[in-house]
């Protein structure tokens, strides 16, 4: 991606919460035209799909306690068995959402675009607490908590059974910041936050700092140009946790350390996924690298998906698949890089990283529509 159009994206981002993939517009460079696959093979044949509502807000799918739970910008959040795709509960909360939900099996927790923190169970709402920002991230449930990471980078934390408030901590900043999916995840007893270009460790029970790590370095003209906020979710394998810079770079630290592990300067938007072995992540051309995990250097390189429109990528098996902006699901070799199945969704572009749950792959469109995929 161009200098230019990745500022007048990030911009974007900014002003209206779009998606990346949502980038596309009158001036949108060509998709490079697809190939044939020179030795196809079934990796995966749909086993059930079901339905929410269309998504417009950054997306995050919930894998814990043995579901899939699926948000929707017009306030509906659902859970699905992963082998049948049967619907667990579903609610209706009657108004819009501002990103998607998190979850740890018994708690589900969203927030309101008019600023509420959502916390229900099966269901049913327990409480409703107001956060005082705005918010692009799915919450964190994780330890009896619910954990949540502001667009202004400040993050709050409350119990998960009455919604009291624990703790807050502000991190000032640039004037300017993504509202795209951020970085929030656990590492055993450590909260991991993305604040700008840096991954932090922090002290779940009251937020303090144990450990900070940079991961990218703004550079730019302005202040859009040198955006480099850490896009989630994260990878982690391991005690390794990988990460990317917005349009910066792609790097793995060690979560245990709090050390950086490796770095690569790359322009890019989505975050990255990956296996024990690389990380795998598309550049804003929708150039595809295949980083090794131990130290950084490259396995593969691919341009056949150049300007498709490639969201975050998720391995599936031997494989790596990426969802496009036209909808259609990509599977590459996880080691070579080569074009190994292609399955279409609604043809509305995929709205999340794909996720796998119990040998399941999802795939959310921003159509509402939700695919799910098995193994032959």
């Amino acid at each position: 991606m161009t200098t230019r159009r990745a500022a007048a994206l990030a911009l974007a981002l900014l002003l209206g919460g779009c998606s990346v993939l949502d980038w596309f517009g009158p001036d949108k460079p060509k998709p490079k035209p697809l190939e044939a696959i020179a030795a196809p093979q079934t990796v995966a044949r749909l086993a059930w799909s079901a339905r929410v509502s269309s998504i417009r807000m950054p997306l995050t799918v919930a894998t814990a306690g043995d579901a899939f739970t699926v948000a929707a910008s017009d306030g509906v959040v659902a859970a699905f068995a992963p082998d049948s795709g049967r619907e667990l509960w579903r609610a209706q909360l009657g108004t819009t959402l501002s990103a998607g939900v998190g979850s740890d099996g018994r708690t589900a927790a969203v927030v309101t675009r008019d600023g509420q923190l959502v916390a229900l169970e099966a269901g049913v709402t327990r409480w409703r607490k107001p956060v005082g920002t705005r918010v692009a991230t799915a919450p964190l449930v994780a330890g009896a908590r619910v954990f949540v990471l502001g667009v202004d980078r400040s993050v709050q934390a409350y119990d998960a059974q009455d919604g009291s408030k624990l703790w807050q901590v502000q991190r000032s900043g640039d004037p300017l910041t993504l509202q795209q999916t951020g970085v929030i995840g656990a590492f055993r007893n450590t909260l991991v936050v993305g604040q700008g270009p840096r991954l932090t460790g922090l002290d779940p029970s009251n937020g303090s700092v144990r450990w900070e790590v940079t991961i990218g370095t703004p550079r730019g003209a302005n202040e859009v140009e040198r955006l480099a906020d850490l896009v989630g979710p994260m990878l982690r394998i391991g005690s390794t946790l990988c990460v990317r810079s917005f349009q910066a770079a792609v790097g793995c630290a060690n979560g245990e350390r709090g050390t950086l592990l490796w770095t690569k300067n790359v322009g890019g938007t989505d975050a990255v996924g990956g296996d024990a072995e690389y990380v795998f992540g598309a550049d804003g051309s929708d150039r595809i690298t295949a980083w090794r995990l131990a130290d950084g250097t490259v396995a593969w390189s691919n341009e056949s998906l150049l300007n498709h429109g490639l969201g975050a990528p998720a391995v599936f098996g031997d494989s790596v698949v990426w969802g496009a902006a036209d909808g259609m699901l990509h599977f590459m070799s996880r080691t070579k890089g080569e074009a190994l199945q292609r399955l279409p969704t609604d043809g509305a572009s995929v709205a999340a990283e794909p996720v796998v749950l119990k040998g399941t792959l999802l795939v959310v469109t921003r159509g509402g529509g939700l695919y799910a995929f098995r193994a032959p």
